[in-house]
């Protein structure tokens, strides 16, 4: 039977992947949002200057601190790619979220398993690009490489999840391709996994399933509740599947952004390092929302590790403001083994 091995967590933002001295260019997005999310309330950018004046978010803004922090988020991630190599798993399930790149208003499932034979990890063309912001085409790098990379899929193992998830009753839709197409904002897999693939793994991709939940976009979005069971069923889905293999469970986003709320973050780092499965089903669901949303992956994949016997091991928690309304993104790395 397969045996979980490994548990990665890590953020995938822009900011990873962004010099410090650009790090101003996604502060200008920020001002420009009509809603910002930040403890279950939606403020304008200027409401939220105001509202942490007395934070002195100036301290947290100067070149100084961005290169520090910088270089701490850096660091972590090059301990995760250690812990990954020296563990050497001989597959992944990694859970991530799709941000309209490859669903989108046509369909956008609650929770889905890609089963195909090849994941291809696609660069933007020049039209998509021309879409983009500044501060996220800067950032490309840190999820696509120069050229288009195909890495191997795991039909076997993503079948008999799809089948044991459905018989524990999560009506996952499953998809077989990607998309590579003008028409789509992204062809072949969503930033989420590429992150994955490019920074963690160094673009040696094991063979693995990406698993798709949809932190982001009401009105099915699943709750930390919900998908915590989720995790849970899913690591009986993998420790049942019958094949000698050392599986490695990794869950791709948040912490909290675009609004920064560290003592958030903190406590659910906390619960999932102490096990406490009741705070993931009291979160409410407004704390949930915009880019914190991704925390939902963080809470499926300690779903999932929960009976592996793995311990969580937090290498840091570095929050990344970039302007004086607090926004920016949390970054936070752990492992379990």
């Amino acid at each position: 039977m397969a045996k979980i091995v490994l548990g990665i967590a890590t953020s995938h933002g822009p900011m990873l992947a962004t010099l410090p001295d650009q790090w101003h260019l996604r502060a200008n997005d920020d001002k420009a949002m009509s809603a910002l999310w930040y403890q279950g309330v939606r403020y304008t950018f200027d409401q939220l200057v105001r509202l942490r004046a007395p934070e002195h978010m100036e301290k947290q803004i100067t070149h100084d601190v961005w290169c520090r922090r910088y270089a701490a988020c850096q660091s972590a991630l090059h301990r995760l790619a250690q812990v990954f190599a020296e563990a050497s798993p001989d597959a992944a399930v990694i859970i991530g979220d799709d941000q309209m790149e490859i669903f989108t208003d046509y369909d956008m499932p609650a929770f889905s398993i890609y089963y195909g034979e090849t994941i291809e990890n696609i660069p933007f063309t020049d039209a998509q690009k021309a879409a983009m912001t500044p501060g996220m085409l800067i950032a490309e790098g840190g999820h696509h490489g120069v050229e288009p990379e195909t890495f191997p899929g795991l039909p076997a193992l993503a079948r008999h999840l799809i089948s044991a998830m459905i018989t524990a009753e999560f009506d996952v839709s499953a998809a077989r391709r990607l998309p590579n197409s003008a028409s789509f904002p992204t062809s072949g897999i969503p930033h989420a996994y590429g992150f994955v693939y490019r920074q963690i793994m160094k673009d040696k991709a094991v063979a693995n399933v990406p698993v798709f939940v949809n932190t982001f976009f009401p009105p099915n979005q699943p709750s930390a509740s919900r998908c915590f069971r989720f995790g849970k069923a899913l690591g009986r889905a993998i420790a049942s599947w019958d094949a000698d293999k050392r599986v490695a469970v990794i869950a791709s986003g948040g912490m909290s952004h675009f609004v920064i709320d560290e003592p958030f973050d903190r406590g659910l780092l906390s619960a999932i390092e102490r096990h406490d499965e009741a705070r993931f089903h009291t979160i409410p669901d407004a704390y949930m929302q915009s880019g914190t949303s991704e925390v939902k992956n963080w809470v499926a994949a300690a779903g999932a590790l929960l009976d592996s016997g793995l311990e969580m091991t937090l290498v840091d928690y570095v929050p990344c403001y970039r302007s004086a309304a607090g926004t920016g993104t949390a970054q936070a790395f752990a492992y379990w083994r």
